[in-house]
Parts: C-alpha cells; sequence; structure tokens
C-alpha cells in the first residue's frame, strides 16, 4: 500500500524550528520533500483534520501542526528514537471515506509493528483507529480517556457524541473489553453506566485517578490501543475545547496516563483527539499535548519484551480455594512489579485469558476472597 497517497507533507518550519542537536527534531524522519520508510519506524506521527464530526465545525487553525511546533523542540529522552511523521492525512469526500481510509491506513501500519500516534480532529476519527483492528481477527480491548461517555442514540446527534455507542454496537463483535477512563459521574447519564455495568466493561472515575493512578496502568496494561479526549483535561491544563470544564486531569496525570499506555506491551496505537487551537491562545494545550507524545515514545522505550509467562522472567503462583479442588493461577514479573491472573472461561477450561491484577488481589485470593476483575473477565470469556 502506498501510504504517500494519502498524504499532505508538513512545512519545513514545524520542524527545523529551533531544533538543536540535542530535539527531537534531529530524531525524526519527517515527511517534508521525501515520504519516510514507515517500514522500518517503531512509531509514526499522523496528523489529522477532519471537523465534520463535530457540531463545532472546524477551527482556522490545524491542530497537529500547533502541537508539532512544540513536540519537535522538546529535547531527546534516553533511547535512540525511530519515529516518523507522515505528515497530515487528506480527509475523504465524506466523514465516512475518513474513517474508512483511517482503517486501512493504520491496519497497515499495525501489520508492519509500527506504532500509529494519531493527532487532531474531532474525537469520532477514533472510529477509524478501532475499525483497523477487525482485521487481525482476534478478540481487542480498548481505552477511552474522556470526560463525558459518547453514547448518544438521538439520530440528530453528531457523530462525536455518539461514536463510542457505535463502536460498541458494531457487527461483526471482535470486542473483547471496553475500558472508560477519567468519567466525571455527574456528567454521564445513570443508565449509560448500568449498561456498561451490564456488559461488563470497566470503568474508572476521574476522583478515583486522582486518589490512585496505578489503577489506571492496570486497565490500560490490557488494551490494545487508546483513545484520548482533550476535553478529559481540566480547563486549566488544556484551555482547548468547549465546554469550559474546570474539572478533569491535570497535565502531569495525562501525562502518566501517557506513558503508562507506550509502555503496555499490548498496546499498538494511540489516539489525541479534540484540539482546538482556536480556543488555545497562549498554546498551553498544544504543549501538554506535545508533553505527553513524550510520555508515551518515552514509556514505549522502556517497555519489556511482550510477556512469556512460561518464561524465566515470571515466578507462577497457585493458589488453591478454600473448601474447593479449584485453583487460580497468578504471574508476577520477575523484573517489575506487576502482577496477572489467569481467568478460565465457564464453558470450556481451554478459554483462557490472563489479565493484569494487583498484589493486594493475590493476596485476598490467597485469604478465600476471589477478586472483582476475575469475575469480570469470567464473565466476557463466557
Amino acid at each position: 500500500m502506498n501510504l504517500a497517497l494519502f498524504f499532505d507533507p508538513l512545512r519545513e518550519e514545524l520542524i527545523a524550528s529551533g531544533s538543536t542537536l540535542s530535539t527531537l527534531a534531529v530524531c525524526a524522519s519527517p515527511f517534508v520533500d521525501n515520504f519516510p520508510d514507515w517500514r522500518i519506524a517503531d512509531l509514526a506521527i499522523i496528523g489529522l483534520d477532519d471537523w465534520r464530526g463535530s457540531a463545532a465545525g472546524a477551527p482556522a487553525l490545524h491542530g497537529a501542526d500547533e502541537v508539532r511546533r512544540r513536540f519537535y523542540q522538546l529535547q531527546k529522552g534516553t533511547s535512540s528514537v525511530r519515529l516518523v511523521d507522515l505528515g497530515n492525512l487528506r480527509p475523504g469526500l465524506t466523514l465516512e471515506d475518513t474513517y474508512l481510509r483511517l482503517r486501512e491506513i493504520v491496519a497497515t501500519l499495525l501489520e508492519h509493528n509500527t506504532i500509529p500516534l494519531l493527532l487532531g480532529g474531532s474525537p469520532d476519527l477514533d472510529y477509524g483507529q478501532f475499525l483497523a483492528y477487525e482485521t487481525l481477527e482476534r478478540p481487542v480491548s480498548f481505552a477511552t480517556v474522556d470526560s463525558r461517555l459518547d453514547m448518544a442514540e438521538h439520530a440528530s446527534a453528531p457523530p462525536e457524541e455518539s461514536h463510542l455507542r457505535r463502536m460498541l454496537m458494531y457487527e461483526p463483535n471482535f470486542l473483547f473489553n471496553f475500558v472508560q477512563l477519567a468519567y466525571q459521574q455527574y456528567l454521564v447519564a445513570p443508565e449509560v453506566l448500568v449498561a456498561l455495568e451490564k456488559l461488563h466493561f470497566e470503568k474508572l472515575r476521574l476522583g478515583e485517578i486522582h486518589a490512585d493512578i496505578q489503577q489506571a496502568e492496570l486497565l490500560l496494561r490490557q488494551a490494545d490501543f487508546v483513545s484520548f479526549d482533550v476535553a478529559a483535561l481540566r480547563w486549566l491544563s488544556a484551555p482547548a475545547y468547549h465546554p469550559a470544564n474546570p474539572f478533569g486531569l491535570t497535565g502531569e496525570e495525562a501525562a502518566q496516563l501517557a506513558w503508562y499506555a507506550g509502555h503496555s506491551e499490548h498496546l499498538s496505537s494511540f489516539g489525541l483527539y479534540g484540539y482546538r487551537p482556536d480556543r488555545d491562545e497562549h498554546g498551553l494545550a498544544a504543549m501538554t499535548l506535545a508533553t505527553m507524545l513524550w510520555y508515551f515514545i518515552e514509556g514505549y522505550y522502556h517497555r519489556s519484551k511482550n510477556p512469556d509467562f512460561q518464561s524465566a522472567n515470571f515466578t507462577r503462583y497457585t493458589v488453591t480455594l478454600a473448601d474447593s479442588s479449584e485453583s487460580v493461577v497468578f504471574y508476577k514479573a520477575n523484573y517489575a512489579d506487576k502482577w496477572w491472573v489467569e481467568v478460565e472461561s465457564m464453558s470450556s477450561h481451554a478459554l483462557k485469558r490472563i489479565v493484569p491484577c494487583t498484589y493486594e488481589e493475590y493476596l485476598d485470593t490467597a485469604n478465600g476472597t476471589l477478586p472483582e476483575r476475575w469475575y469480570i473477565t469470567q464473565a466476557l470469556l463466557g
């Protein structure tokens, strides 16, 4: 597939302005004159600027370019970086065409183990990101980070308010699990939360992340892809969406979540959506998103190899349940303080899933109490 046909090149000043030998601009291979060889890259930035899914229409400036202007002036991290910037995606004739174009491009990158970093455009563009995973022909999990759940049912709702529902209802169903992070309960209809519980999907409120952000790491560790809406950030950290919200993630928390996502061996694409540069008078939100990209890349280069739970890198613990011959298997990484639990399907012992858990959940099981995560995963397995 000739990806160059779908992209517009970047202005050189976006990359070169203020760059020195120690900045990310030196590490990247951007599409300025020649299209970069994405097949040998670990990560690929894709700029998006399709706003037809938003009721507010398109901003005057190109959001991805404004983020790039800050991103390429950041200092290099601790690792060698193989990063390409494919430029800005040309929108399709219709919004549906853009979704399908994204599907093909993301799927092609996934096939070559290059991680797409999707930047800009309205939040519903994650539908194209989602569609790419149908080509994997296996169940997938994904996480969204947003203050609301975009599950509107009424026909007049713009796609940015209903795209999540469209993904969860997609047929043929290839979704194993879904996680909603940083939602604010007073912005979400109670029946929507009830529906997620009935589907055995997981969620984590903003307040729970404020109290213990490590809970989010567990959920991000099992996601194949993440969609992050800038509206999940409090207005003071990212004044670039409407309506303004005084509550939300801080810039530091957003950067930490981006690092968790990048560090997850399982995750293969990351999207930052909804940034409106026309509302970002001082470029604060652009800098926040640029820093999030920096932390994602840094997390990626601190990944361990894909977990082989039978290797010497893991210790296996078998817990026999009290008053039962049944046992539960846990794994601990010897290279980090990370735990997983093995869950069998109720219908077939051959169908298993190993999911992240905590040391405390291991202790609870040893004391006779199975963690809720175990029951949720078993229900999803069927």
